[in-house]
């Protein structure tokens, strides 16, 4: 069953990989493939991980144990049902409420988190490398540092045209855009080709394959 198990993840991943010579059934065939197994996993997921500790078993002790206080979970069971009505065109409208919540929630809940991480981290990073000046390289990395985050700023203020200085200085906060960016392109491209190698030599070691190869 194991040699089955990976012949097949060996045949799905060539299916995949087959893309790259043209759109074809078999590449299809492993998407459809793909995406039905993760819905319905992420579907199993939620059912055991969200509505049966969350839902089921508090609406479960208010008749088995007494408890009314877990009455309170309908309401944000009734929101969630709620979602449901997208699909019908008649009741689609009360699919605001709950999404009036969620944005509500989530905008409030967000505050505090991002400005922890987009602002005082950001602030934390910049003045840090100032903390260690004891070599020319520590001093030259810090002033660039500082000199790619104002320069990047100012670049997104639209307050007032970008002439003269503040022209100049947003042309070079969009080169420091760019190294970002590429630095960001780099480690995905990278990223992706640690994959190919990876199914690559699990297509290499299977059991036929590798008794066929030179040693």
């Amino acid at each position: 069953m194991n040699i089955l198990g990976l012949w097949i993840a060996a045949g799905l991943t060539l299916c995949i990989y087959s893309f790259l010579y043209k759109d074809n059934p078999f590449f299809k065939f492993a998407e459809h493939l793909f995406v039905g197994v993760s819905a319905g996993y992420l579907l199993t997921i939620t059912f055991h991980d969200n509505f049966m500790p969350y839902i089921y078993d508090p609406l479960k002790s208010v008749f088995t144990e007494g408890k009314y206080s877990e009455l309170s979970i309908i309401i944000p069971t009734i929101l969630g049902l709620m979602m449901f009505c997208q699909w019908t065109p008649k009741y689609s409208w009360l699919v605001r409420i709950p999404f009036a919540f969620m944005v509500g929630y989530s905008a409030g809940a967000s505050i505090v988190p991002n400005m922890q991480a987009d602002i005082f981290e950001q602030i934390r990073g910049t003045a840090e490398p100032f903390g260690n000046m004891a070599l020319i390289s520590n001093i030259i990395n810090a002033i660039l540092i500082l000199i790619g985050v104002i320069c990047t700023l100012l670049f997104f203020f639209f307050s007032k045209e970008h002439k003269g200085v503040l022209g100049g200085v947003s042309e070079v906060g969009i080169v420091f855009l760019m190294i970002g960016f590429g630095a960001a392109f780099g480690y995905t491209v990278m990223s992706r080709i640690s994959l190919l190698i990876g199914r690559i030599d699990f297509i290499l070691n299977l059991p036929l394959i590798n008794s066929i190869l030179p040693k």
